[in-house]
Formats: C-alpha cells, structure tokens, sequence
C-alpha cells in the first residue's frame, strides 16, 4: 500500500521568519504559524484554540525569501503546503526532545499583516452599509428577453 505525507495549513505568520545561511550557500528558512479554530462550548460560549506549526524551508524557496523577492513578515495571512517530519535531538541536560516541523514546498502569502484597526481572526464579518448611487432605482427584468445567443 502506497503511502501519503501531505499537510496543507492556513495561517498567520507568528514572527518574522529567520534565515540560517550555511558555509555551502545553502539556506533555511524557519518560522512559525497559527492556526485556529472557533468552536461553541456546552454553554454555548465561543472558545477559540490556536496551534502552532514550526515552518522550515529549503532549496530554491528558502533562497526566494532570503534574498527578498518574496517578503514574509508577522502576521501575514499565509498558505504553507508540505510534508510532516518529526526529528530528536538530545538537549544540553541529555533529554531526548521531539520536534515537528512542516517541511514546505510551498508557501505563498495570502494576504498581508492585519493592520491595528482591523478584527481579530474568526470574528463575524459585518459589511459596510454604503448607499446606493444617486439615482439608483433596482429595476426588475422579469420578463424581458436579452438579443444574447446563450
């Protein structure tokens, strides 16, 4: 049976991604990202729980990034799409540690950091009442044909 490591997350930026440069030219790029999710509770109270993915990035896109032509920084709103990998190292007590990471392929920006004004994640989205044009009537066209051939 063939087998599958896919993750693909939407999330905000939680810091500027960092650069490590090695002495062959290669690059990585690691950063961090949240996700949440709102949910109602049994009181039917909102709870909002947040997880935070490790983003690591190389080859060609990591170069991307760090030479700036693409411009990532905290709190953008960003697609990430690559694989899972877990890894140990030892720490400086001897404790065996675990990590995860999302190991990217791609990773675009969908939007850029929110400004100040604007809501936080997952609020309800209200839009703006403008009025209509001066002289705008709604006109029904029940009825009427179009010369359009579809």
């Amino acid at each position: 049976m063939a087998s599958l490591n896919k993750v693909i997350l939407i999330g905000r930026l939680g810091k500027d991604p960092e650069i490590t440069s090695f002495d062959n030219g290669n690059k990585k790029i690691s950063a961090t990202l949240a996700t949440s999710e709102r949910y109602r509770d049994r009181d039917q109270n909102w709870v909002e729980q947040t997880d935070w993915h490790n983003i690591v990035v190389w080859g060609n896109l990591a170069n991307d990034i760090a030479e700036g032509r693409r411009n990532y920084s905290k709190g953008d709103l960003m697609y990430v799409e690559g694989k899972l990998r877990t890894r140990q190292y030892t720490d400086q007590q001897g404790i065996v540690r675990y990590v995860t990471e999302v190991i990217a392929d791609k990773m675009m920006q969908m939007a850029p950091a929110r400004s100040a004004q604007q809501s936080s994640y997952g609020q309800p989205y209200t839009p703006a009442t403008e009025p209509a044009p001066t002289g705008y009537t709604p006109q029904s066209t029940a009825g009427e044909s179009d010369d359009l051939p579809f």
